[in-house]
């Protein structure tokens, strides 16, 4: 496909409109059917890969620590998310072990890796190995990625458990909070941005995504 970079094709309704620069903080939308069509980066280029790597620190806390101990007549019980995982299966639950492991440690941390792999070369001005088909795996995995689903759910159980037993929340409960709004902030990226920076370090090489295919 032949790349037009002052073109610009809405996504809901595949019209094309001219480019123009946007102010800070500035969002360009259709005036046909609303939807956006680009919006002023600021400084969030400069961010995702920082918040990026703070993720990934707070992803290796969460997993390698205890999330709670449970102290109940004089006995105690710790354990971290693998072991949770571990338990899942061996009371017969392996379908729910999968999915926990899927949605907490697998896809969270394929998106991560995939991200700083993209980010640290687009940093430097370079075009990453396998850059398109990286880009669409990591939008596939987005909706699969359930941290803060699983971290609702550890609350709640841990303020029922705390009427029978002491509860103390382990280091992992911690790093899976601020893991949690780690996320929030680096998967807000808008994915076009990563085609914006490729473009610029590598003109030739990108090829852009036709109106309506998944970037």
């Amino acid at each position: 496909m032949t790349e037009v970079p002052e073109a610009i094709v809405c996504e809901g309704c595949d019209a094309v409109y001219h480019r123009t620069p946007l102010r800070e903080r500035e969002v360009a939308r259709c005036p046909r059917c609303g939807t956006e069509l680009d919006r002023h980066p600021g400084a969030q280029r400069r961010r995702i890969l920082p918040l990026a790597l703070a993720s990934l620190i707070m992803f290796a806390i969460a997993n390698l620590f205890p999330i709670v101990e449970i102290e109940l007549r004089g006995l105690h019980s710790r354990t971290t998310l693998m072991g949770a995982v571990v338990a899942l299966s061996n009371e017969g639950r392996a379908l729910v072990a999968l999915l926990v492991l899927a949605t907490t440690i697998l896809f969270p941390l394929l998106q991560l890796l995939i991200l700083v792999w993209l980010l640290v070369p687009l940093s430097q001005r370079r075009l990453p190995r396998g850059f398109s088909w990286l880009v669409r795996i990591m939008q596939s995995l987005r909706p699969w990625g359930m941290i803060e689903v699983f971290l609702l759910g550890v609350l709640v159980a841990l303020v029922k458990l705390s009427s029978l037993a002491t509860v103390l929340p382990g280091p992992a409960l911690w790093a899976f909070m601020a893991l949690t709004v780690l996320l929030t902030a680096v998967l807000a990226f808008d994915p076009r941005g990563f085609w914006d920076m490729a473009t610029e370090a590598d003109p030739q090489a990108v090829s852009v995504p036709a109106p309506g295919e998944a970037v």
